[in-house]
């Protein structure tokens, strides 16, 4: 059982922030359920078994566009589900079968990274997932034996990530979909050049998959040059308020 699994989520996922309004595309469509999302059965167990029962308001835009295999900008705080968006869109994607990495994820520290592949091994419970974070400060030799050994996702930091790419340890032939989580952030930390590197490693057409607090002219720049006519899923400035003060109500 992967650990975390039977917990109760917390964070206003359903009725706190269901009604919040969204600067999307066009033709984005709203899934008031996981049901309605053609997930796969064990993927349901999963998610149901985590706790959720709703999902939120950007669950309900993103998930559907990921799986789909659009590219996709998504401005999104946290405690809004945004971690669980990517990570369905994940894990249904995957051909389990196949011991590749087929999808990597990027975060500006290693506590996100770690957090997101417990939330990947978490909702991929009944999957057989493997997922391994590959992050700076552990054992290299350790990322080389996970790594050798097959994983089908790999949420790590840009450095050791690209570490590992160079050393031909981390196969990039499988990749079908990058997502970068907190770009934004990502970029404060001057990662930029090693995402481009990364980049540069995987397979042409790869699916892109973005997360930001904010939009400033260094993500926009990046969008152009690593996605193709992306689905934006966008929070007006007062709906981000409104998300901050209902999360200030709960810690209280």
């Amino acid at each position: 059982m992967a650990e975390g699994r039977k917990r109760k989520v917390i964070e206003p996922t359903a009725e706190d922030l269901s009604n919040i309004e969204f600067e999307t595309s066009e033709d984005v469509e709203v899934m008031p359920t996981f049901d309605q999302m053609g997930l796969r059965e064990e993927l349901l167990r999963g998610i149901y078994s985590y706790g959720f029962e709703k999902p939120s308001a950007i669950q309900q835009r993103a998930i559907k566009p990921v799986i789909k295999g659009r590219d996709v900008i998504a401005q999104a705080q946290s405690g809004t589900g945004k971690t669980a968006t990517f990570s369905i869109g994940v894990l249904q994607s995957l051909d389990t079968q196949v011991r590749e990495t087929q999808v990597l994820i990027l975060s500006p520290t290693r506590e996100l990274a770690t957090q997101i592949q417990k939330v990947v091994l978490a909702l991929g419970d009944y999957m057989n997932v493997q997922c391994h974070a590959c992050i700076g400060g552990t054992n290299v030799g350790e990322d080389i034996r996970k790594l050798d050994y097959g994983q089908h996702v790999v949420s790590g930091t840009p450095g050791r990530v690209f570490d590992m790419i160079r050393r031909r340890n981390l196969r990039t032939r499988s990749i079908k979909m990058l997502v970068l989580d907190e770009a934004d952030e990502m970029l404060n930390k001057g990662f930029k050049e090693q995402l481009y590197d990364i980049y540069r490693y995987l397979p042409p057409g790869t699916q892109v998959v973005l997360l930001s607090a904010t939009l400033p002219h260094e993500i926009l720049e990046m969008t152009s040059k690593f996605m193709t006519d992306p689905i934006r899923i966008l929070v007006k400035r007062y709906e981000l308020f409104l998300i901050i003060l209902q999360l200030l109500l709960l810690i209280q």
